[in-house]
């Protein structure tokens, strides 16, 4: 993708719409993302707020935020944002709201929610053609209540509901479940995926689906130092390995067209991003599972080899071949 607006990290907005000093986890991904994406909308925001590790961040009557926060049940934050969209545009309507004042509403969601307590409630919204942003911050995990298995959980993870035992040595053996695709299918006018670790493609995308209206959707890829089990300063080196991998793509989809807004000239091999995660140990210790890597590293080379037959990157050269990831 040739970037319009943010072409230099100088691009990005220099006031901080998201304080210091909250109650997340050291290195929480989820923070960093919500901090990015904060930056790139502006402060004239009403963020609607699924119930999950987020929640914590914005406790009464304390809040880091410089914006309006609504906090609501896991299922229900798509339908909280209908309502504060409806009750801005009645505002408007009326002349009791000056275009000055007016605010862009967006929901924030933890994968479980997103995936699946709250999934039908975003499909609705999605029908309705509701003008809001979508983040969801997905740790791969129901994270706020011990790290159980979610539909996002990645093949050969383990997690509190899935351990490693000896009749269950390789981890969760169940694909993670492709919500890119499950929101693509309706057409919104703009989804992404995005990632910590590229600020300034994370920041172009909320541009680009600033020239929409209607539904605009975001999968964050989300490090999670006590879930994932790795060193809260390497969150960022995660979620950057996690690219050059190709275990998470970059891209975009305007009106279910998708073009990849990033794609690595070389890839790097899959147990370079594994071997960082406690959550994948098993896979190299006492032994190496080769089985399971053997199996994380093909469905990578099957996707971008369909990749490699159907588009090309961004700069106009030929996607990778199957052999490079």
């Amino acid at each position: 993708m040739k970037r319009e607006f943010y072409k230099s990290l100088r691009t990005n907005s220099h006031e901080e719409p998201l304080g210091p000093g909250g109650p997340l986890c050291a290195g929480c991904g989820g923070q960093l993302n919500l901090r990015l994406f904060h930056k790139a909308l502006g402060e004239n925001v009403v963020f609607v707020n699924a119930a999950g590790c987020s929640t914590l961040l914005a406790t009464y009557p304390l809040t880091p935020l410089n914006s309006s926060w609504i906090y609501t049940a896991m299922a229900c934050a798509p339908a909280g944002a209908q309502g504060v969209r409806d009750a801005l545009d009645i505002l408007k309507a009326k002349g009791k709201l000056g275009a000055d004042q007016d605010r862009k509403v967006a929901v924030l969601t933890g994968d479980g929610a997103a995936q699946d307590i709250g999934l039908s409630s975003t499909m609705a919204a999605i029908h309705r053609g509701l003008d809001f942003y979508y983040l969801c911050y997905d740790n791969e995990s129901y994270g706020n209540t011990g790290f159980q298995t979610s539909a996002s959980t990645a093949y050969g993870s383990r997690t509190a509901t899935c351990p490693i035992t000896p009749s269950s040595p390789h981890g969760l053996l169940h694909e993670k479940r492709d919500l890119f695709e499950i929101w693509r299918v309706q057409k919104p006018p703009y989804l992404a995926t995005v990632s910590p670790a590229y600020p300034l493609d994370l920041s172009e995308t909320i541009y680009r689906a600033g020239k929409f209206k209607g539904p605009k959707l975001f999968i964050a890829l989300t490090p999670c130092p006590p879930g994932w089990e790795f060193d809260p300063e390497w969150s960022v080196e995660i979620a950057r390995l996690a690219v050059e991998t190709g275990i998470w793509p970059l891209k975009e989809a305007i009106h279910g067209e998708v073009a990849h807004t990033h794609v690595p000239r070389k890839f790097a091999p899959v147990e370079n991003y594994l071997v960082r995660q406690g959550r994948f140990r098993h896979l190299f210790e006492p032994k190496r599972d080769e089985e399971t890597i053997a199996h994380i590293q093909a469905t990578v080379n099957n996707y971008w080899s369909a990749v490699r037959n159907n588009e090309v990157s961004s700069d106009g050269a030929p996607a990778p071949h199957q052999d490079e990831p």
